[in-house]
């Protein structure tokens, strides 16, 4: 022991003294090579140079005429004035770790200077390595409160990671009723510890909500000491003070929770480190249980939209079978009696029959169209087979060939040369088809036309495919209109007016099956003029 200061000569320290007066720079070589020292000396600019490239030292002690000569140094330097001499603190700083002698001072005190010049130094690096530990341990705790958004479990990510961290013995979280957050609290103890006492500053809701909002307005914590003290038996000794610290959690201008970390040495001193880290680890708590809530709430209002959708569809299957049963029976009577089962028919009857069996046909196409809304985003796997689009196109267009006759219009249909042919599920194209030209019949006068054609085409950046167009010289679709025509139930607004029949299903259902089968579905309409649907789907390779 020397001075006060323990010695560990199996660990000498290493010092340079840069001094141009000789008889004081062999005083002080003498005075630290009695603490155990390993000494180097300088005596001008050339030698101290030389001196700090050859190798480290632990602490440098400079005399005043050669600071210039000593660039920003890492280890500590220990300054030696003249009592004339004017302190440039400037330079003390730069070299961080720094003290200044008088000349006149002797060597011993010199060397007693230097030692504790050594031992700030290794505190500061002991206390460097401590924050960065225990930044990293903290920031291990940021990590996890954002791995979930689970409300629970970010709270006992934060308390449990606090704990351990800072080497705590309790640790309480609990948030203030908000719509923001959810309410949630957790605790931690350490082992073999019980559950501690809080102080008297959080046992009240209303007391501590207006603590953690002051602080959180002043942007500071508060120290306790004395408080939340486990009774003695809890601890298996008497009277164990302990010193905590309260943390508010906030967003914006408002507090939303508060955290309390007790320690029982009264000894330890909360640095400014320690609670700054900790208010960073609360701004990440706050946004995590802010977007906890806010996913939380989301993914309740989807549940709740897909359990009324599910509804929806389920209503829609019931009222399709209820209606699906009495209209097959309709079908069944209607064809019998067109068939004479009943007798002869007459000729104004026959005209009435035709009416019935129209608008029969419609209901069908109709409750197929609700039935295929019902079913879409759910409809399974498309049964792919080789279909030929002329003969396709021909069936759908005779299909509905007395429809367009009843309505005096002309019907027609061209198909391109050859065997044109897609990989396609036929019963779903059959619909997209029967879709769109019904609508083109249905939306033109009597007397106009519809026209139906296919061809092969070919573009350098695509595959080649086929196109189907639908042209009409119906009331058209008003241009600001036709972005919506695939929307569900949606009914241009002219077709409205004109108390045209539909319940704006054909489209969608048509869009979303072409789509299904990688292809696409685009329109061109005229206002008076007439509307063109074109479907493009790729060729069977």
């Amino acid at each position: 022991m020397e001075n006060g200061l323990k010695i560990d000569a199996s660990v000498p320290n290493r010092a340079l003294v840069a001094d141009p007066d000789p008889a004081r720079l062999a005083e002080t070589v003498a005075a630290l090579t009695s603490v155990g020292f390993l000494v180097r000396t300088a005596s001008d600019a050339g030698s101290l140079a030389a001196a700090l490239e050859d190798a480290q030292s632990d602490v440098v002690l400079l005399d005043n005429h050669l600071r210039d000569d000593l660039p920003k140094y890492a280890a500590p330097v220990l300054l030696m004035l003249d009592p004339e001499d004017d302190l440039d603190v400037a330079v003390l700083e730069a070299w961080r770790i720094a003290d200044f002698v008088y000349k006149a001072q002797s060597a011993e005190f010199r060397a007693h200077r230097a030692l504790i010049l050594i031992a700030r130094a290794a505190e500061q690096k002991r206390r460097r390595s401590e924050a960065e530990s225990l930044r990293e341990r903290l920031r291990n705790v940021s990590s996890a409160i954002r791995s979930t958004i689970d409300a629970g479990q970010i709270a006992r990510h934060l308390v449990d990671g606090i704990g351990e961290a800072l080497g705590a013995d309790h640790v309480w979280f609990t948030t203030f009723p908000d719509a923001r957050v959810p309410q949630v609290s957790a605790e931690w103890n350490a082992p073999g510890l019980e559950r501690g006492v809080l102080p008297s500053e959080l046992t009240d809701e209303i007391a501590t909500f207006e603590l953690a909002g002051r602080l959180w307005a002043e942007a500071e914590v508060q120290l306790l000491v004395g408080a939340g003290a486990p009774s003695a038996d809890r601890l298996g000794g008497a009277g164990a003070p302990s010193t905590s610290v309260v943390v508010p959690v906030g967003e914006g201008d408002l507090v939303l929770g508060v955290i309390w970390i007790a320690r029982r040495d009264t000894a330890h001193d909360w640095t400014r480190a320690e609670t700054g880290l900790i208010q960073h680890v609360s701004g990440n708590l706050a946004y995590g249980l802010i977007q906890s809530h806010l996913i939380g709430a989301q993914q309740q209002v989807m549940y709740k939209l897909q359990e009324l959708d599910q509804a929806k569809t389920d209503f829609l299957t019931t009222v399709n079978h209820e209606l699906r049963t009495p209209l097959t029976s309709i079908t069944a009577y209607l064809d019998m009696i067109r068939t004479g089962a009943g007798g002869s028919i007459p000729a104004g009857v026959e005209r009435m029959l035709e009416v019935i069996s129209r608008n029969t046909e419609r209901l069908r196409r109709l409750i197929e169209d609700m039935l295929t809304v019902s079913h879409q985003g759910s409809a399974g796997e498309l049964q792919l087979s080789r279909v030929n689009v002329g003969t396709m196109l021909r069936l759908v267009v005779s299909a509905l060939q007395p429809l367009a006759e009843s309505r005096s219009l002309s019907l027609t249909v061209m198909h391109a040369p050859g065997t044109v042919t897609v990989q396609a599920d036929e019963a779903k194209l059959e619909q997209v088809f029967a879709n769109i030209i019904s609508n083109a019949i249905k939306f033109t006068p009597d007397g106009g036309h519809v026209a139906v054609s296919s061809g092969i085409t070919s573009d350098p950046d695509t595959d080649p495919s086929v196109v189907v167009r639908v042209e009409d010289t119906g009331v058209g679709i008003p241009a600001t209109e036709i972005d919506q025509v695939f929307t569900r139930f949606f009914r241009a607004s002219n077709a409205s007016t004109a108390a045209i029949p539909g319940s704006g299903l054909g489209l969608a259902i048509a869009h979303d099956i072409v789509e299904r089968h990688s292809g696409r579905l685009d329109i061109e309409s005229g206002l008076g003029v007439g509307t063109t649907v074109s479907v493009r789907l790729p060729l069977e390779k």
